[in-house]
């Protein structure tokens, strides 16, 4: 079966002029075009476009779609399956903050107590879970299955004071690294500075301090470009390599 441009804008909810772009770059050409010179797309297309939107729902750019879909290694239903683990651990997520929030509602109105730690629950387990998306199988390889594991309690453990002065010392890391970048010179108060803010940031999740860890640790932020790209998009500035320095010159057990 045949569809016209506007049959499936309809279908899809984009818009034509959206369509008519993707044919222009490449990423979703027409099945053929019909005498009068409309577009036309068969079921072939309605399969990939339905695939370009779910990789666009997870933030993907439309050059990185195309690379992927273009692969020809790409395989549909793993990408499919790959899709649907990335959409219930969202929504596993979203029910996670929901129910904080019904909590929350609750014991605003006093129909319920909430104890401090209740509060923060759902919000340290979403940074936990994000940090297994990005990092876990890195850093489960590089410090082991236990010392992560006793980091994870450590930190679901930590009372509302902990979680609040963790925030804020993660803040000021990021104030003073802005500082370095002004000088870029490991002999000052701020380069130590440094160091030691983000040892404190660590020890609130770190079963035990290792200036050898650290240092591996940091190492890492310079190999891997999800870690690099975490701290240099926070600080908008190209700070990791800084804070690597830092580390290295300073971190002793």
């Amino acid at each position: 079966m045949k569809y016209t441009i506007k049959q499936v804008a309809d279908m899809s909810g984009i818009s034509t002029r959206t369509l008519r772009y993707y044919d222009q770059i490449d990423l979703l050409k027409p099945a053929e075009h019909s005498d009068s010179g409309y577009r036309l797309y068969e079921d072939k297309e309605l399969n990939r476009l339905q695939q370009i939107l779910l990789y666009r729902s997870l933030g993907m750019k439309l050059e990185q779609i195309q690379s992927v879909l273009d692969d020809p290694a790409f395989h549909t239903l793993t990408a499919l399956e790959d899709h649907q683990r990335k959409l219930e651990a969202e929504q596993e997520k979203i029910n996670r903050l929901l129910a904080t929030v019904k909590r929350t509602i609750q014991y605003t109105k006093g129909e319920i107590t909430m104890t401090a730690e209740e509060k923060f629950e759902g919000f340290k387990k979403e940074r936990l879970e994000e940090n297994e998306q990005l990092y876990g199988e890195e850093i489960r390889e590089k410090y082991g299955e236990e010392t992560i594991e006793k980091s994870n309690k450590k930190f679901m453990n930590l009372s509302e004071a902990d979680f609040q002065e963790m925030q804020r010392i993660e803040d000021e890391l990021f104030m003073k690294l802005e500082q370095l970048t002004e000088t870029k010179d490991l002999d000052t108060p701020e380069a130590k500075e440094v160091y030691e803010l983000h040892k404190k940031w660590l020890l609130y999740s770190w079963p035990n301090y290792s200036a050898e860890a650290h240092k591996g640790l940091v190492q890492m932020y310079m190999a891997d470009e999800r870690f690099a790209k975490y701290y240099n998009n926070r600080a908008k500035k190209e700070v990791v390599s800084l804070l690597h320095d830092a580390v290295v010159k300073y971190a002793a057990d």
